[in-house]
């Protein structure tokens, strides 16, 4: 495991400390699941915007074109 020191505002660690507290982990515990939420989001975030540069617009419009248009059935409509 390696160690990080850093500094942070009082009003952002108490806000952790108390979280912390109302779940029952340690600060460490709940700071390393933030950061690894927060590093997951941009990474998928990534991920998605190298997608959306290999996509067409022309070839998900043909996909499209390929689908009935038809209405859906009852139990698959949105209310």
């Amino acid at each position: 495991m390696t160690h990080l020191n850093v500094q942070i505002p009082q009003s952002l660690y108490k806000q952790i400390e108390t979280l912390a507290t109302r779940e029952n982990i340690s600060i460490e515990q709940l700071v390393a699941v933030a950061l690894s939420a927060q590093v997951s989001a941009w990474m998928t975030k990534d991920y998605l915007e190298e997608k959306v540069q290999r996509g067409s617009w022309e070839k998900f419009q043909q996909v499209l074109n390929k689908v009935p248009d038809v209405e859906p059935e009852d139990y698959d409509k949105l209310d």
